[in-house]
Formats: C-alpha cells, sequence, structure tokens
C-alpha cells in the first residue's frame, strides 16, 4: 500500500474530465440546437455545411430575381391586353365609319375616339419597370446560379403598334381612310399575338424554372440540415448517459481518494 502515488484517484480524475467534457459539449448541443457546436467537432462537416449555407443564400436570391422576372412579365402582358382591347374598340369605330349611311359629323365623332386610343397605344412603347424597358427586341438574360443562364423572348412591339403610333395623321375621318385603317389595325393585331405569345412562353420558362430553384434549394438545406442539425431525442439520451457518468465518476473520485488513508490504520 502506497501513500505518494495514487493511481486510482489520476485514473478516476481524467476518465470524470473526459465526461465532463462530453457533458458539455451534449449541453451545448441541445442548447443550440447543431450538432457542430465548434468546429473540431467535425471540420469537414462545417466546411461542406458552409458550402451548402452559401449555395442555398445564392439560390434564394436566385429566386427573388426570378419572380421579379415574373412580375415584370405580368406586367407586360397586362399592357399588352390593353393594347389588344384598344385595337378591338379601334377596329369597330373603323368598321362603323365605312358604313355609307354615316355623314361626316358622326365620322369625326368617331375619329375623335380612334385618335386617342392610337394615343395610348403610342404610349405604351416606352413603359417601364422599375426603370427598365419594358418592350424591346432583346430578352433580359435571367442568371440562375454560377454556371448557368437563360434569355427571355424579347417583346418588340414596334411591328404590333409603330404603325399605329407613329405620328401618322391618318384616322377614319372618311370611308376610305377608314378601310385603310382596318387593314393597318388586322395587322397589328396579328403581330400583336405574336409578342403575346413571347410574353407566355417567358412567363412559363420563369414559373418552371422558379419551381425548379425552390425545389433545389428545400434538398440542398435537407442535406446541410443532415450534417449541422442536431437529433434532439438521440442527444437527449447521450446527455443523460454523460450526466451518470460523470456522477458516478466524481463519486468514484472521491472513494479513490479515501484509499491512502488506509495506512493510516497500520501506523495507528
Amino acid at each position: 500500500m502506497i501513500i505518494n502515488t495514487n493511481n486510482g484517484s489520476s485514473t478516476a480524475a481524467r476518465i470524470l474530465a473526459a465526461n465532463t467534457e462530453q457533458l458539455q459539449k451534449s449541453l451545448k448541443r441541445l442548447s443550440t440546437g447543431s450538432k457542430i457546436a465548434s468546429v473540431n467537432d467535425d471540420a469537414a462537416g462545417s466546411a461542406v455545411s458552409q458550402k451548402f449555407g452559401a449555395e442555398i443564400s445564392r439560390l434564394g436570391a436566385s429566386k427573388s430575381n426570378v419572380q421579379n422576372l415574373i412580375s415584370m412579365s405580368q406586367t407586360q402582358d397586362s399592357y399588352l391586353d390593353s393594347v389588344s382591347s384598344a385595337l378591338d374598340r379601334m377596329s369597330e369605330l373603323a368598321m362603323l365609319s365605312t358604313d355609307a349611311t354615316k355623314n361626316s359629323d358622326d365620322r369625326a365623332l368617331y375619329n375623335t375616339e380612334f385618335g386617342e386610343l392610337k394615343e395610348f397605344i403610342g404610349s405604351i412603347i416606352g413603359k417601364t419597370f422599375n426603370g427598365n424597358a419594358l418592350f424591346g427586341s432583346t430578352g433580359e438574360n435571367v442568371r440562375l446560379d454560377l454556371t448557368s443562364s437563360v434569355t427571355l423572348n424579347g417583346v418588340d412591339l414596334s411591328s404590333a403598334i409603330t404603325t399605329l403610333a407613329s405620328g401618322n395623321t391618318y384616322g377614319i375621318a372618311t370611308a376610305a381612310s377608314a378601310a385603310t385603317a382596318l387593314t393597318q389595325i388586322n395587322t397589328s393585331m396579328i403581330a400583336l399575338l405574336t409578342e403575346r405569345a413571347d410574353v407566355g412562353s417567358n412567363l412559363t420558362r420563369l414559373e418552371k424554372e422558379h419551381s425548379a430553384l425552390a425545389t433545389l434549394r428545400d434538398n440542398i438545406s435537407a442535406a446541410r440540415s443532415r450534417i449541422i442539425d442536431v437529433d434532439v431525442a438521440e442527444e437527449s439520451a447521450n446527455f443523460a448517459k454523460q450526466q451518470i457518468l460523470v456522477q458516478s465518476g466524481t463519486a468514484m473520485l472521491a472513494q479513490a481518494n479515501i484509499l491512502p488513508q488506509s495506512a493510516l490504520r497500520l501506523i495507528s
């Protein structure tokens, strides 16, 4: 029996310190909800989770950009719908003006409304969305992620309404001019349908891209969660285990410190 070196106490103290450290880590995991309480818990997992986190942020920004472009395309379609309604009414007025029973005063009344609608259509070309032109021959380029992008169809109204809105003085004040206007309006309507089809295809593409981005972001978030998020049920069981080990280790260390005292009995 020796007094100077208490190997049992040293071993018990070492094991208690290790269990106490594990208990503190478990407590931190449960408090933060993260399996990686510090980088040394999982260095590789920490790096991967940060990479995933950056990608999740980029995808969120990309989704926002696509949503803004959807809003822009919907605005384009709304304006084109207004132009279509105006062309319908102009066509109706022009046809009424060809009526042989109408006199010049009647046609002048039709021509006044016709002129206002022509001015309205002309104003559409210069419309903007947050300072960006809504209509032009070049489509917007949409960046989806680090390496891929798509280019939307341009929505060019020049072929559809320039003839109507270029400042030409034609109108429907006479039966002959009304007949000419009917031909021009019909040409504009056909061109307008093509542009609306382009807007519709842009919206379909953007909505599909938005859905794909949302799915990708959700899946990457799930993968990141598996790396960093703690399983509360599992970690609670580990916490209880470490608590028991610390408590029993403390008791055994106390017992180990008492053992050398037995030597006093030999010399008492």
